[in-house]
């Protein structure tokens, strides 16, 4: 029986193999077929949502089934009554050109590779046009954190609202953990929901190596390389002591440079309780001073709808059905490579 039951596991591992390397050929291709075609041009389109008005219409939806018509008309009639004393007491004032402040919202949902940031660069570009420092930021952050470089370039697009002395918001309703909360940290003010994962300010590398099984088949891999630490560690060839010292020396640094990033954007934190690869959820993270206030995303734009007018803004690319087809094999693929491999061979901030 067990024997049964390893091939039976041998052989689904095949065929995930096989599904994933299909996944990657055929969605590859889709994918870069469509960005190559998509350089240099405008893919996409710039879509905004009045978000008061929805809230508006949710109200007035659930007044409708609830509520006696009579009673409807009378609120209206009330209502209509209190905006015609408002608005003459604005022009009265001198005050009734005046515009409320603008909360424009974006949505960053983060894979390994955070390719969302493509999407964010240019709602931002967008949004620093026309805001004013009256105006504010709200991010909605989700991401478990990846790529170095990648979570460094997206938090840098975070900066730019920063620098444009811009108010910014991060909400965290599920996580924003490594990269997602060196993003995160970027914010004057973070949002979370109570059981949000928060944290994770450590990096981690994991590699498979198929050394021994290819020296029991008799295959030798050749690697050439120049430049002492040109390549520390390898999938296929035998890894060193030396190699292995000097890639956990890469880590270390690469820790201490997110650490110091944090420090810098979030002071007072106190870096060795939190900077240890740990995470907490949103109540603990408070506590921690890793995060200002426990809030749902929702409820954050409830409060501020009567005081602010909220803009949804959303960069939508334009994709054929094959190249949408693409994207979706390529995510696919990411994701069941994400639950094999751990996110796979490269550094990653976790």
């Amino acid at each position: 029986m067990i024997a049964f039951l390893m091939e039976y596991g041998m052989f689904l591992a095949k065929v995930a193999t096989l599904v994933v390397a299909i996944l990657f050929i055929f969605g590859g291709i889709a994918a870069a077929a469509s960005r190559s075609r998509g350089k240099g041009d405008q893919d996409g389109e710039l879509k905004v949502r009045h978000l008061n008005e929805e809230f508006d219409d949710l109200k007035e939806s659930l007044e409708a089934e609830i509520i006696p018509e009579a009673q409807r008309k009378k609120a209206h009639k009330a209502k209509r009554k209190q905006e015609k004393l408002e608005a003459k007491q604005k022009k009265k004032a001198g005050t009734e050109d005046k515009i409320l402040p603008r909360l424009f919202v974006l949505d960053f949902n983060g894979d390994v590779q955070a390719s969302d940031v493509d999407h964010m660069r240019r709602e931002i570009t967008a949004i620093l046009q026309v805001a004013t420092q009256d105006d504010e930021v709200l991010v909605r952050l989700e991401s478990p954190g990846g790529l170095v470089h990648s979570y460094g370039l997206a938090s840098s697009q975070l900066r730019r609202i920063r620098n444009q002395g811009i108010k910014l918001t991060v909400a965290v309703d599920q996580v924003a953990a490594s990269g997602g909360y060196m993003m995160a940290c970027i914010a004057d003010r973070i949002v979370a929901a109570p059981f949000a994962i928060i944290g994770s300010i450590g990096v981690v590398a994991q590699i498979p190596n198929f050394h021994r099984l290819l020296k029991k088949n008799d295959i030798d891999v050749e690697l050439m390389t120049a430049g002492e630490y040109k390549r520390t560690m390898t999938m296929l060839g035998e890894n060193t002591e030396k190699g292995r010292a000097k890639f956990q020396e890469e880590l270390e640094e690469t820790h201490q440079l997110f650490k110091g990033f944090v420090r810098d954007n979030r002071r007072g934190l106190d870096l060795d309780k939190v900077a240890t690869g740990e995470h907490w959820f949103g109540s603990q993270a408070k506590e921690l001073g890793l995060v200002d206030e426990i809030m749902t995303s929702d409820e954050l734009l409830q409060v501020r709808k009567d005081s602010q007018t909220l803009y949804l803004v959303q960069w939508e690319a334009k994709r054929k059905l094959g190249e949408k087809l693409g994207f979706s094999l390529e995510a696919m693929a990411h994701r069941v490579l994400e639950k094999f491999w751990h996110r796979g061979s490269q550094r990653q901030i976790h």
